[in-house]
């Protein structure tokens, strides 16, 4: 009896090792099951076109577009990273500039599809439509329903 008890948690013990390492090197999250709706995607196309910024649609609707795609590993959608960043709203006025560390899994969709398109010291440009960012919530400087637009360096994966 204590051989089979001994037997059961040793099987235990190597399946939780085995998901402890898989959610460590595995996100399940999926950036295209939720996409922004076809009226606040064709705004920023608009606001794209407008000013003559080149970007590309990622499939849930944010736009984007890359300056240096760094080097390494991308991030995990569930990872943690520290990135340098100005935050805008499409009238130019900046809502935010700062360098911080957190998970993506904690910050806008926007960011949590957008970020681990590039690497480690890689800049990019994000256009996040408002389902994808704030929604029809309104936020200190950010008024409901805003597109917001990212400039962002990617320092660090960890």
């Amino acid at each position: 009896m204590l051989n089979k008890i001994f037997l059961g948690f040793l099987i235990l013990a190597s399946f939780s090792g085995c998901l402890k390492g898989k959610s460590n090197y595995e996100c399940n999250y999926d950036p295209c099951s939720f996409k922004a709706p076809a009226s606040e995607i064709q705004a920023v196309k608009d606001y794209l076109d407008l000013h003559n910024i080149t970007a590309t649609q990622h499939c849930s609707g944010l736009f984007y577009s890359i300056d240096n795609p760094g080097t390494g590993a991308s991030p995990l959608a569930c990872g943690g990273v520290r990135a340098t960043y100005v935050g805008k709203l499409t009238d130019g006025t900046q809502f935010d500039a700062n360098t911080a560390d957190f998970m993506l899994n904690s910050v806008i969709r926007g960011w949590t599809n957008g970020i681990p398109l590039i690497k480690q010291g890689g800049k990019m440009h994000l256009y996040i439509p408002p389902s994808l960012g704030y929604g029809s919530s309104s936020i200190p400087k950010i008024p409901a329903n805003s597109i917001l637009i990212f400039d962002v360096t990617l320092d660090t994966i960890y």
